[in-house]
């Protein structure tokens, strides 16, 4: 079913921003047609308004034109920190295009985040943008799964879509999230994206709010094998399978000839490098603008 369409109009589509990744973030839109089973975003809802079903709405927002870009000089800009830049209907009503049209030239500094290959459209702009770089959610390679868990387009699609800005010299970020304990196969995915991207995040599934309930019974209902483990990490927080898939992926690393981190946002290896795996779990318990560490020993 599509989404309802509603045009909205804000004061300013900046927001200061308490990520330590960026120092603004921007959300074109309101509400996702990507409508993930799994997504914190939807918490959202509550700040606009809305208690329909998160996915079955999209808020078109429109701002007054930004006065003296050239003030963002520098700053780093996180496009997406809520919903997807790229969802459906940017390719009707081209706000993110606009506001990349807007800041062309500030000397502002722009991370997307996405699930779509629409970001193409907008290659030659993004690639104005000093240390560029747009970074694709796949936390899966099995695309029955990925139908089961969002609307957005294909896993081929994404791959794709991250060679193609890779190789025209766009830093890009392989996002494996989230992962699904006994379902996410991380070591596949990183073996088919590793050429193509720079850096490899990988992020725990966190079951909060009201899409735990909706995950947990999707385990029941189509994995019961794992229905046992997930209880175990979500019922009684247990993290013993974190620490384990942690060891785990170090060993992989170190195999694949990876360099193995955490919490590490780092850019500043040089593009032809091989890409970063950073192990992101549990990260939004470490306090805001905490040092960047340290390899994993």
């Amino acid at each position: 079913m599509e989404p309802k369409v509603k045009i909205v109009t804000v004061r300013s589509i900046l927001t200061k921003s308490n990520l330590p990744v960026a120092d603004y973030s921007v959300n074109p839109y309101i509400g996702c047609a990507h409508a993930c089973r799994y997504c914190y975003a939807s918490f959202m809802k509550r700040f606009s308004e809305h208690s329909e079903e998160w996915g079955s709405f999209v808020d078109v927002k429109y701002w007054p034109e930004i006065r003296k870009p050239g003030k963002y000089e520098g700053k780093e800009i996180f496009i997406g920190s809520v919903t997807d830049p790229y969802q459906p209907a940017e390719e009707v009503y081209g706000r993110t295009r606009n506001f990349l049209e807007e800041m062309k030239g500030s000397g502002c500094k722009i991370s997307i985040a996405t699930k779509s290959d629409l970001v193409l459209r907008d290659l030659d702009l993004i690639k104005s943008f000093p240390d560029a770089r747009v970074s694709f959610s796949i936390n899966t390679l099995d695309e029955s799964f990925r139908c089961q868990m969002d609307d957005s387009v294909t896993i081929k699609r994404k791959i794709d879509a991250m060679g193609k800005l890779h190789a025209e010299g766009i830093r890009t970020t392989c996002f494996i999230s989230p992962i699904f304990p006994g379902i996410t196969d991380c070591k596949a995915i990183i073996r088919e994206c590793k050429d193509k991207c720079n850096l490899i995040w990988l992020e725990n599934l966190n079951l909060r709010g009201e899409y735990r309930p909706v995950i947990l019974n999707y385990i029941r209902k189509n994995h019961p094998d794992l229905i046992e483990l997930y209880e175990k990490i979500y019922v009684e927080g247990n993290r013993s399978w974190w620490f384990s898939l942690t060891e785990e992926m170090k060993r992989f690393c170190d195999s694949e000839g990876l360099d193995y981190v955490r919490n590490d946002d780092s850019m500043m290896r040089p593009f032809e490098a091989q890409p970063v795996v950073v192990n992101y779990f549990f990260h939004d318990e470490v306090k805001k603008k905490a040092t960047k560490t340290n390899s994993i020993n």
